[in-house]
């Protein structure tokens, strides 16, 4: 049974301030929590209607009905089981193959699709601006699938990690306008910045890019405005990574 306090403090998981405060996210899924528990994330408590699934201590769980499980997820469908988590500290990022930077992503999916996408292609480190969207924002979580636990994320201030890197690396930023990433020579130790989904890279961020990439269009037309900021950032790591 979930005791009122229990559920009080797992919906105010649901909001970034009470995360912060706390220190735990949320996580849903058996998928995604048994991949979170072999990882090594420290785990503060599972509340499922399945408890002889998970492999963790006893006094850390908690078996509930299926109507209690609805009252605490964010699921239309709830999946079997919610866990809380501690919220892990972030490593340093490290100036090793691609870093990938982004600048203002606002839609969880997004972000979540751009983890997994970080996972795929070996990307170690993320850095985000301090205004995307929280990686431990339950959206986030379920869309990464489990990937966020081989990804080191770190959330800075975009112009002060730029400036302490440009002499020693390649920023590339995407636009527009810029040279086609098909006919760019693409160097490995890079920083690459993707931008917000409606604005683009900022404009203060813009004078910090050495390299001003670009995904062409191919259509006949060519009235696509743009690409969806996941769906550019999958183009462009392929590009990054191909031998």
């Amino acid at each position: 049974m979930v005791s009122k306090n229990q559920k009080k403090l797992i919906n105010s998981l649901y909001q970034k301030k009470y995360r912060k405060q706390h220190g735990l996210f949320v996580v849903e899924g058996k998928k995604v929590i048994k991949e979170l528990l072999e990882a090594g994330f420290k785990l503060h408590s599972i509340y499922t209607t399945e408890a002889n699934i998970f492999d963790c201590p006893e006094e850390l769980m908690w078996s509930i009905t299926k109507e209690e499980l609805k009252q605490i997820s964010f699921l239309a469908t709830p999946q079997v089981a919610v866990a809380l988590f501690y919220v892990p500290k972030s490593e340093e990022v490290r100036l090793e193959g691609v870093v990938l930077v982004l600048d203002d992503i606002r839609d969880p999916g997004n972000l979540g699709t751009i983890i997994r996408l970080c996972d795929w292609f070996g990307i170690k480190d993320l850095v985000c601006s301090k205004q995307t969207v929280d990686c431990y924002n339950p959206k986030v979580i379920q869309a990464t699938m489990g990937s966020i636990t081989r990804v080191n994320i770190n959330y800075l201030d975009l112009k002060d990690f730029l400036n302490s890197k440009q002499s020693n690396v390649r920023v590339f930023g995407t636009f527009m306008d810029g040279r086609s990433i098909y006919e760019e020579k693409l160097t490995d130790n890079v920083v690459v910045v993707m931008g917000n989904e409606a604005n683009g890279i900022s404009s203060e961020i813009q004078k910090l890019i050495t390299d001003r990439i670009t995904i062409p269009r191919f259509g006949l037309d060519k009235k696509t405005e743009s690409l969806n900021v996941a769906t550019a950032t999958a183009i462009v790591l392929n590009e990054f990574k191909r031998p």
